[in-house]
């Protein structure tokens, strides 16, 4: 049946496409045909018009030549050099083949027409030559006079020579029509055959076809329906079979969800078990720094100045002393800064806020970077847990903003609104690009970071986003929604 379709709609297609084609062809040639002979009437209408004044305009000329002669009065007051002018002018634009008068009017001339034309230009100089000699102002009587003989023995020849031209104008002008009308006839002629064509080309065979079609759709249509009776039950079938499939497609997407669910949890649970032990040994490591050596150093700078008082043989001993004093004084600073950075005593004490009001003075004193801490919370303490994550994000994020990002001032915001607390790292650093995120060792120590950030953040059931770009800076934000009860 396909082939059959086929067959109908490449016979319908070329068959009709041929006849239109051939219809749209004669009607698109009549249609400018038409108009161009239409136009081409209109221009020899006003050429026929123009040619005829010119009889009009010599006469009248003559007329008023005369009557300037002899003094006779008349009721024609035309200037005389004004039609002058109009009558010339008409006629050098006929003889060229170009009228301009509103518009530019074609003039068609035949040979025979050249030839008239050129029969009547020695007349034509001669009259006109009378004329602007009785139109001179500087002439004689005398030659007016013989002026105005030879116009009228002139005007005559040229009067019947313009009526020649007005007849032969006309007379060309009409056979254009005729002419129209013969191809009309033509085209109309051509137009009835192309459409009887097409009856018996297009439209008988395509109906014959059809019927075959049809009559043979008709032989096959018991077939087709047998088929689809057994194709619905093929199909109940195979709905069965789809139904049992997609219960275990469901079964085992349900399964799998499941055990990856329960993989996370446990990677969670062992991961925060992980950070909580880090957590804890960094807080006991702290303490035994903070009271174990940070105290025994103290002692010893509490001997050292006490000798320091005391007598020296030479003064390179004293010299030698007091540096070992300020040694030992710079080592007590920088065991409790390491203490301090390992756990802060003031998370416990203080809170979150005052921890990162002075982590931000701190780290502005020993980077010299410019960094700026807001807080704006209630009075109400988060869980030690939350706190603690918490500082470790702007801990690391502070940390990659002044070794990687090369940045200049950093802003550090700390806000609670409800069950909402957001914090709020931003640099005008230098910004980054992560295009990929490898899963090995081999990953720069600023990427690595960032995954600890996003690590702590999930932990804490909350949400961490990075916006950075190239030479514009980079923003950290944490959001950390408290349950009600918190």
């Amino acid at each position: 049946m396909e082939e059959l379709d086929r067959q109908v709609a490449r016979r319908l297609t070329r068959f009709y496409v041929m006849a239109l084609t051939v219809l749209a062809v004669l009607t698109l040639s009549g249609l400018l045909f038409i108009k161009r002979t239409i136009s081409n009437h209109y221009d020899d209408s006003r050429v026929v018009n123009v040619a005829g004044r010119q009889r009009m305009l010599s006469q009248r000329l003559t007329k008023l030549a005369v009557v300037r002669i002899t003094g006779i009065p008349s009721a024609d007051k035309a200037p005389f050099d004004s039609l002058l002018h109009t009558w010339s002018q008409s006629h050098i634009q006929l003889r060229n083949g170009m009228l301009q008068m509103e518009k530019a009017y074609s003039v068609r001339k035949s040979k025979q027409l050249e030839g008239m034309f050129k029969q009547l230009e020695p007349t034509f100089q001669s009259i006109h030559q009378g004329f602007a000699v009785i139109d001179s102002s500087t002439t004689t009587l005398d030659q007016k006079q013989a002026a105005l003989r030879i116009i009228l023995q002139e005007e005559p020849a040229f009067l019947d020579q313009m009526n020649r031209i007005v007849f032969q104008f006309d007379e060309e002008s009409l056979y254009r029509v005729t002419q129209l009308e013969r191809v009309e006839w033509i085209l109309t002629i051509a137009t009835l055959l192309t459409l009887i064509l097409e009856a018996l080309l297009v439209f008988r065979p395509v109906v014959n076809h059809t019927k075959d079609v049809i009559r043979k759709l008709t032989k096959s249509d018991e077939s087709l329906r047998l088929a689809n009776k057994h194709l619905e039950v093929a199909n109940l079938d195979l709905a069965s079979a789809n139904h049992q499939l997609k219960i275990t497609q469901q079964k085992l997407v349900r399964a799998t969800e499941e055990k990856y669910q329960l993989k996370i949890s446990e990677d969670t649970i062992r991961s925060a078990a992980l950070l909580e032990g880090q957590e804890e040994e960094r807080r006991r490591f702290a303490r035994e720094l903070h009271d174990g050596i940070g105290q025994m150093l103290t002692g010893l700078k509490l001997h050292a100045e006490k000798l320091k008082l005391g007598p020296f043989a030479e003064e390179k001993q004293k010299q030698r002393f007091h540096e070992l004093c300020d040694l030992i004084y710079d080592t007590i600073q920088s065991t409790r800064q390491i203490s301090h950075n390992l756990m802060p005593s003031v998370l416990g004490d203080f809170g979150l806020e005052a921890t990162l009001q002075l982590l931000a003075e701190q780290t502005a004193r020993s980077s010299g970077v410019d960094v700026i801490f807001e807080g704006l919370t209630n009075d109400k303490r988060l869980s030690p847990a939350q706190e603690i994550g918490l500082y470790r994000i702007a801990q690391e994020a502070l940390n990659n903003a002044i070794k990687h990002a090369n940045a200049q001032t950093i802003q550090l915001h700390l806000k609670q609104q409800g069950r909402t607390v957001l914090l709020c790292i931003e640099d005008d650093g230098k910004g980054f690009v992560v295009k990929t995120t490898r899963k090995d060792d081999t990953r720069p120590a600023a990427i690595k970071g960032i995954e600890n950030m996003r690590t702590r953040a999930r932990f804490l059931n909350g949400d961490l986003t990075i916006t950075s770009k190239l030479k514009k800076g980079t923003k950290v934000t944490v959001q950390l929604n408290l349950p009600s009860s918190s």
